[in-house]
């Protein structure tokens, strides 16, 4: 199968290459190279056909799209950036991108679609109150991370709750930019499924960590940051309490996931797009990430420092028994190899 991975050259794409080669596919890299993602031209070219352009390009799509199977649509910009300053660059890279990669596949008869979807478009996770059962809370306020108040209150009650597991089903409540643009990527590319009876899924990443993350950049996710201080020789800065609640999941995991999707997409229900979400089914603290990093490295101590991020969500962790189920993918890497691994790796 000849494949299209836009964004190739950089962290998850770079390995979803190397994924679909080992599975002997034929794999195209498509990627603008963005200064955000990548510190100069990358250090691993890979051995695919390579086209330097960027997702918003149609004559670089044209060109990318020649004699292709399917498409995995990696490019996007991540994190949640500098300011909301940053949002028409999020809206341009990752929706007007999808747009036009969209509208490309859509004239060359191309219909196999997988896309980097996110977590984050869930917002808040799943939240269980004795009371009330399971409720939604709303954004927490700026006031009450600055009192160290983290934990979401029950909206009925104003008692505890018990943080859970998502399903793909949960009403999704993007509460930033960055996520609003991930789910406006799923919106547009069911739209194309309909219109073009293609057949689409979306890959609903968790915190995904592991060789050739970017280095420390404020697109950069919260292991990359972590990662970047040890080899700075500092501490990891850790923000609220470190309780919040992640599912870290190594890079070549999602790999072979994006690889097993694009294998199963093709014998897919058309004319829809089917979301999965991709974890490791293990949740970890970013305080208990931080300390298993920095003792793999052997570098300081993390130091928890209070500081908090608006838009930044308490506990989000997703149920990914269904991708397990339906497509046989289940993951490789444990927390604690992973780590290690990790802390000597190479960034980017």
């Amino acid at each position: 199968m000849r494949t299209l991975v836009t964004g190739g050259a950089g962290f998850i794409g770079s390995h979803i290459v190397e994924a679909l080669e080992g599975r002997g596919h034929e794999p195209v890299v498509l990627d603008a190279l963005l200064p955000s993602a990548h510190h100069g031209v990358p250090a691993r070219q890979p051995d695919a056909e390579w086209i330097h352009g960027d997702v918003r390009d149609p004559d670089a799509l044209r060109r990318a799209l020649r004699g292709v199977d399917a498409v995995c649509h990696q490019a996007a910009m991540v994190g949640l950036g500098k300011d909301f300053a940053d949002a028409p660059a999020y809206v341009s890279c990752n929706d007007l991108g999808t747009a036009v990669l969209l509208a490309a596949m859509a004239e060359t008869g191309i219909r196999r679609l997988v896309l980097a979807g996110s977590m984050v478009v869930y917002g808040e996770g799943r939240y269980d109150c004795a009371q009330h059962g399971t409720v939604r809370p709303g954004p927490r306020a700026a006031a009450d991370l600055r009192e160290g108040c983290f934990e979401p209150h029950c909206p009925y009650c104003g008692a505890e709750l018990a943080p859970g597991l998502v399903g793909e089903d949960a009403p999704v409540d993007p509460r930033n930019v960055y996520a609003t643009t991930k789910l406006a990527q799923e919106h547009l590319a069911g739209a194309w499924a309909r219109v073009t009876d293609g057949r689409a899924v979306s890959l609903r990443y968790h915190n995904v960590y592991g060789p050739r993350m970017p280095r420390d950049t404020p697109y950069a996710g919260v292991a990359s940051l972590f990662r970047s201080a040890l080899a700075r020789g500092e501490a990891p800065r850790v923000f609220e309490d470190g309780g919040q609640r992640r599912d870290f999941v190594h890079v070549r995991d999602v790999a072979a996931a994006g690889v097993t999707a694009l294998e199963a997409v093709e014998g897919g229900a058309a004319g829809a797009l089917t979301a999965y979400n991709t974890g490791s089914g293990e949740p970890h603290t970013v305080g208990e990430m931080a300390r298993a990093l920095a003792a793999a490295h052997g570098g300081p101590e993390p130091v928890v420092t209070g500081e908090f991020r608006l838009g930044d969500v308490r506990h989000i962790t997703a149920d990914s028994a269904r991708l397990r189920a339906d497509l046989g993918w289940k993951p490789q890497v444990g927390f604690a190899e992973g780590m290690a691994e990790f802390a000597v790796s190479e960034l980017r």
